[in-house]
């Protein structure tokens, strides 16, 4: 028997694609995009098209496992050039007891139990430390391993409110941009990605669009076909760099000063939409002062971009039109990323261009989608088990907060959708608290990653193929459900299943804990956002569903008549306390920041004032074809990469006696990394590129964050990835 099935791609992606899953007896046999979905077109991702590879992987967790051998990933260290890449061989359905060995350069033990002796053992661990320690001594650990709405966030936030367990702040990733944009803008929406089609003039700022958000590209494309300049403003010459018409290698962290650098000639020379500053503004008079003190010739000695090209940058954006930059998150991974990214969503509010179809900005569209996530996540019952709010532990801090003392200290972590082994900053640290003999570790996981090499209890966790959910995007205003296609291989278990019968096994007792997956879609749409009238599961069951912004034809779908552009800053309607964009910020003066604007560059940087500041500054970037750290492991996919990189430029190769190819030791006094020299030019002299890969695929099993900082962003607590000083030296051939 066959059929397609219509589901929604649900990893840290700004597309959210919409994708058919063809089942041929209980099997999927084949992915591929939604013709019908107005973004998506028809076609996928590489990796993604590669997904069966992932889904139907011999490495795949099947089964609850309990550890019986030491934490660690390392009995001894890989062989040279090495990659220690796991097979698992599952001992066969109704042997629970059976010893599962992994071949590999190292060796664990791991032994398959039931789930009810894993959710026992969780549940009596957590009843204990909760009794001797406090529930706060419990830790949820998750980010963005999926973004669908169900299993990223509702049973299992139930579940740690209602135990009174520590909360997490997930700021890892986005939430220095976030404050950045809303600090202006007042709300997380931006240009639709069908208009960028009429855009002329078209700004890539720190957005490797090629890579990364491959389904606006087509719109690009089409732009350019009809006359569009595409510029790319970015420290490393991406995919992107390399096709666009214009690229400006920046250094990094220093975006801020750029944008303060392009205001003061647009301003300067009148070049700015006075009628619509004067309507929809609020501070511009303290930002004209303020971008006097940024003229090209000074901000060029910073950026590392001639005065003249800045001066040529500013007056086509303001003179070009319809311009409209695509704004990412790269810019807000250093030291000042929240006013970076504050000062360049200043841009189109100077120059007016969100008046126009194809202007604008687009960073984030995640509030186009208003879910009813208070109904998902019932913060109120962490209330009623505490009586208070619980402590709140930043996620960029694990290495400290498991390595400190703490009232109370942590002693169990649970980690799902997230891989903090290979994804957070410090990762010695990190690593040095995962190995804590007292530290009781339950991972939810699809594979043995990094993470899993230091848990107690291993979980088998479904991939999107095998459990029903709720998706929206963060790059574009399309909502889907995406429906479940196959049964879950092995014992596989989805984070609502895993979270209910954690929440039965503890003895709550509260109703939302029984709910179902359909009921709790229900919930999520039930919501008071107008944009979501008349949205309904039923529908977005046979397919997405644009918001309703023309709410006169609520529940117009994606199939139907293309509807009026979506422009929401055309006439104001900022979601700032003022009403107006926020040129000028008494929320950002009170965190100690300039109210309007200003340019600092990060301590560790060529330009900052780090004590005994070692010379180069280190790009840590996400590979192209990976994200973050998801499908690093899938073969189909590692063969796009080549991982263990550390790109350089010739001059800073030759002053260091290196030559392309050889082994070079990267570092820091956080730690250090071997990598092979790529001497090539993507990077300017002065900064060096490596990528995050999962340490356990690289020689010694070390991450490229053992060199990056827990400090924390100017706005937003994020991490602060890309403001890292390292040095290089070749390696002695070993005797």
């Amino acid at each position: 028997m066959k059929q397609v099935v219509h589901a929604a791609c649900p990893h840290d992606c700004p597309d959210a694609c919409g994708v058919l899953i063809t089942v041929e007896d209980g099997r999927a046999t084949r992915i591929q995009g939604d013709p019908e979905h107005p973004v998506t077109r028809g076609f996928l991702c590489a990796k993604v098209a590669k997904y069966l590879d992932r889904v139907y992987s011999p490495d795949r967790v099947l089964y609850p496992m309990r550890r019986v051998g030491a934490k660690g990933p390392a009995a001894g260290a890989a062989g040279e050039g090495a990659r220690a890449t796991q097979k698992l061989s599952f001992a066969p359905r109704g042997q629970p007891g059976a010893a599962v060995p992994t071949q590999a350069n190292h060796t664990q033990t791991w032994q398959r139990i039931s789930w009810d002796e894993a959710l026992d053992e969780i549940a009596s661990r957590f009843r204990a430390i909760s009794v001797e320690f406090g529930s706060e001594a419990i830790l949820p650990y998750s980010f963005g391993g999926t973004l669908g709405a169900l299993n990223s966030a509702s049973m299992d936030r139930r579940f740690f409110h209602r135990l009174g367990a520590s909360q997490l702040e997930r700021a890892i990733c986005s939430a220095a941009g976030e404050a950045g944009l809303e600090s202006v803008l007042g709300v997380k929406l931006g240009t639709e990605p069908e208009q960028f089609r009429q855009s002329k003039y078209i700004i890539a700022w720190a957005s490797n669009i090629h890579a990364n958000n491959v389904h606006l590209w087509p719109f690009i494309t089409e732009a350019r076909r009809n006359g569009a300049k595409l510029v790319v403003i970015d420290p490393y010459r991406t995919r992107t760099a390399a096709c666009a018409d214009w690229y400006l290698p920046i250094n990094p962290g220093t975006d801020a000063a750029l944008a303060l650098g392009m205001m003061h000639v647009i301003i300067g020379e009148n070049l700015h939409d006075a009628d619509y500053v004067s309507k929809y503004t609020l501070g511009f008079e303290q930002l004209v002062e303020k971008v006097k003190e940024y003229p090209p010739e000074r901000v060029s000695q910073w950026t590392g971009i001639s005065a003249a090209d800045i001066r040529k940058l500013a007056r086509e954006y303001a003179t070009v039109r319809p311009s409209v930059i695509r704004l990412n998150y790269g810019v807000q991974r250093s030291e000042g990323g929240g006013m970076a990214t504050r000062t360049i969503c200043m841009l189109p509010c100077i120059v007016g261009s969100w008046k126009e179809i194809g202007g604008g900005l687009q960073m984030s569209t995640s509030a186009g989608a208003a879910f009813n996530t208070a109904g998902l996540k019932r913060t109120d019952l962490m209330k009623a088990a505490l009586g208070r709010e619980a402590r709140t532990i930043n996620m960029v801090k694990l290495g400290r907060v498991l390595n400190t003392v703490n009232d109370p200290p942590v002693k169990a972590l649970f980690v799902y959708n997230s891989n903090p082994a290979a994804v957070c900053p410090e990762h010695n640290e990190v690593v040095r608290g995962l190995l804590r003999p007292d530290l009781f570790t339950v991972v939810h996981e699809q594979f043995f990653t990094d993470t899993t090499d230091y848990a107690d209890i291993v979980l088998p966790a479904t991939t999107f193929f095998e459990h029903k959910d709720l998706q929206k995007a963060y790059g574009h205003y399309y909502v889907q459900v995406s429906n479940q296609a196959i049964a879950p291989l092995g014992e596989c278990r989805s984070n609502v299943e895993v979270f209910r019968a954690l929440a039965q096994r503890m003895g709550f007792e509260e109703e939302c804990f029984r709910e179902t997956v359909d009921a709790m879609i229900d919930v999520a749409l039930d919501s008071e956002d107008p944009w979501l009238q008349g949205i309904s599961r039923e529908r977005l069951e046979q397919g997405p569903i644009r918001l309703n912004f023309d709410l006169e034809n609520a529940g117009g779908g994606a199939r139907a008549t293309p509807p009026l552009p979506f422009l929401p800053f055309a006439q104001g309607g900022f979601r700032t306390a003022s009403g107006k964009a926020e040129l000028y910020s008494e929320a950002v003066g009170a965190l100690g920041l300039d109210p309007v604007a200003d340019f600092t560059p990060p301590t560790e940087s060529r330009h900052g004032k780090a004590e005994g500041a070692l010379p180069l500054e280190l790009l840590a970037r996400k590979s192209d074809n990976f994200l973050n750290s998801t499908f690093s492991n899938v073969g189909s996919v590692q063969e796009m990469e080549e991982p263990g990189l550390l790109e350089i430029s010739a001059a800073d190769a030759g002053a260091r006696g290196i030559a392309d190819g050889d082994k070079v030791r990267v570092f820091n006094h956080r730690g250090d990394i071997l990598l092979k020299a790529r001497v090539d030019g993507k990077v300017q002299p002065g900064v060096v590129s490596a990528k995050l890969n999962w340490a356990k695929m690289t020689p010694g099993f070390q991450s490229i964050n053992v060199l990056t900082s827990e400090k924390l962003t100017d706005m937003g607590n994020s991490a602060t990835f890309y403001s890292v000083l390292v040095e290089v030296e070749l390696t002695k051939p070993s005797s």
